[in-house]
């Protein structure tokens, strides 16, 4: 079976010299936190996708940085290749989707992610965000 390509975005914002992480309400399963993800629409690029579901789902306006990691994992019975994106918090916008969203520090946005691998992934980020800090 052929593999759905999906983007994600790792959205940062610096608050008192102090970097928080955008997080959302995952829409199939409410309970688990995760990042911004969707579907790459024709003509797209991953890096553009991730923009616009971050835009989509949580109502922030965002530059993509760079690539931070590729995550794989089954979405019903689909297997899904994500390229998940850094994305500086540039202002928020009208969103499309209802889902809660929450803006945390890097150990609660840590303790939060529902899933292992997109905690690894956080943590791989780390230092990419800290360099925006100044």
């Amino acid at each position: 079976m052929e593999k759905v390509e999906q983007a994600g975005a790792i959205a940062f914002r610096i608050e008192d010299d102090e970097p928080q992480i955008l997080i959302v309400r995952a829409k199939k399963r409410p309970h688990e936190w995760i990042f911004p993800k969707g579907h790459i629409e024709k003509g797209e690029t991953a890096k553009e996708a991730a923009v616009r579901e971050l835009e989509e789902e949580a109502g922030v306006r965002g530059t993509a940085l760079s690539l931070v990691g590729t995550l794989e994992f089954e979405s019903g019975d689909e297997p899904v290749s994500c390229d998940y994106y850094l994305v500086k918090f540039v202002k928020k916008v009208p969103r499309e989707e209802k889902r809660e969203v929450k803006w945390c520090d890097y150990e609660d946005a840590h303790r939060r992610l529902s899933h292992h691998d997109a905690a690894k992934l956080l943590k791989k980020a780390l230092p990419l965000i800290e360099s925006r800090v100044s």
